[in-house]
């Protein structure tokens, strides 16, 4: 490591362990869903009205709820580290050939295979390609702020991964809208080109934008201030996002009780291709010679999904209602359990992986 870098800025790297809150994300999301189908069953009239309000197909009220869980964890983001780039360019080449050449491609291959073919007689029809245009979106967003949380529980390089999220935030700003809109395309499925580059504007570029002033805005007053700032936004961000759970199953409620089985099978090819794209990601890495510290934390990179942009495009794509917004959800609920069993993974081999490499390369 070069001897010039300084210190990272204070990131979710820096804390010693993942969150309680995040550590339990599963329970609270199936607590959201009781909660979303019984709102919607007791109160269908408020419900039916919050899903009413819209302008250009936007849904206002989850618009809001949306930037309040995006903005606060893009403002963690720090571009100047795309400087780093050339420090650990094997670990981020490999992430970024998982994040934009295999993991939106094999996703909407095992979608194809398990919506399409093996699980198409047990779901309801007219949903078909909902369910299909859902789970690529979800892996055409590659994480943001949990990736950091995923890299200190491997004690991963922060500095790698301050690079690799600030890499790929910067490519999914240009690239998201095409290669949904092909996958779509290549799935039979009508791309609404007006409306997913009006949400490419609205939960990417916007966003960015903003939270890129408000953070040198914020550092300019200090670290203190910062990372105050941060503290207070964490808890907002998770309720939005909590919020907008309980506001889409109070819409997905009905066909949910009618298809108890319809999470279980959009959970199949999340899972696949989680497991896939980090085994390959690892591999790959360790055929390059890359140091553990750096594989680990891409490998979680490849696998982990930007759920909050997933959620925002297929509703604004597909509304409140659709398969679509129904698969992004399943890629939250499943998000934690499956990450932390990679985790579990990419630590109990170090040994392995660092089997006939050289010694001390973190």
């Amino acid at each position: 490591m070069s001897s010039q870098i300084k210190d990272p800025p204070n990131t979710e790297a820096d804390q010693p362990t993942i969150g309680f809150f995040e550590r339990w994300l599963t329970v609270w999301v199936f607590l959201c869903i009781g909660a979303g189908i019984a709102l919607g069953q007791l109160l269908p009239g408020p419900v039916k009205f919050i899903g009413s309000l819209e302008i250009a197909r936007v849904n206002i009220p989850v618009g809001i709820l949306i930037w309040l869980m995006i903005v606060p964890m893009l403002l963690k983001i720090d571009f100047t580290a795309l400087g780093q780039v050339k420090e650990h360019w094997k670990g981020i080449a490999v992430t970024l050939f998982i994040n934009w050449m295999v993991k939106p491609f094999s996703m909407a291959f095992l979608a194809y295979i398990f919506i399409r073919v093996l699980f198409a007689p047990y779901l309801p029809h007219d949903q078909i390609d909902s369910y299909v245009a859902g789970l690529i979106l979800l892996a055409a967003a590659p994480c943001t702020a949990m990736v950091f949380v995923w890299s200190q529980l491997t004690k991963g390089d922060p500095y790698f991964t301050l690079s690799q999220v600030a890499v790929n935030d910067l490519i999914m700003i240009f690239a998201f809208a095409p290669i949904v809109g092909l996958l779509l395309g290549l799935s039979s499925i009508t791309v609404p080109w007006d409306t997913l580059l009006i949400s490419v504007g609205l939960y990417i570029v916007i966003p960015v934008l903003i939270a890129q002033a408000w953070r040198s805005v914020l550092l300019k007053k200090g670290q203190s201030a910062f990372d105050k700032t941060l503290a207070f936004l964490h808890p907002v961000s998770l309720s939005a996002l909590l919020t907008t759970l309980i506001l889409l199953f109070g819409f997905q409620g009905e066909a949910i009780l009618k298809q108890p089985l319809v999470i279980a099978i959009l959970a199949v090819p999340i899972l696949i291709q989680v497991f896939f794209n980090s085994t390959l990601a690892y591999l790959l890495n360790k055929k390059l010679g890359v140091a553990h510290c750096v594989a680990g934390p891409s490998a979680l990179i490849g696998a982990s999904n930007f759920f909050e942009l997933a959620v925002a495009t297929a509703i604004s794509l597909f509304g409140f209602n659709s398969g679509a917004a129904l698969a992004t959800v399943v890629g939250v609920l499943i998000e934690v359990p499956v990450m932390l069993a990679v985790v579990k993974i990419v630590n109990s081999s170090k040994n392995w992986y660092e089997k006939d490499m050289p010694k001390n390369q973190c």
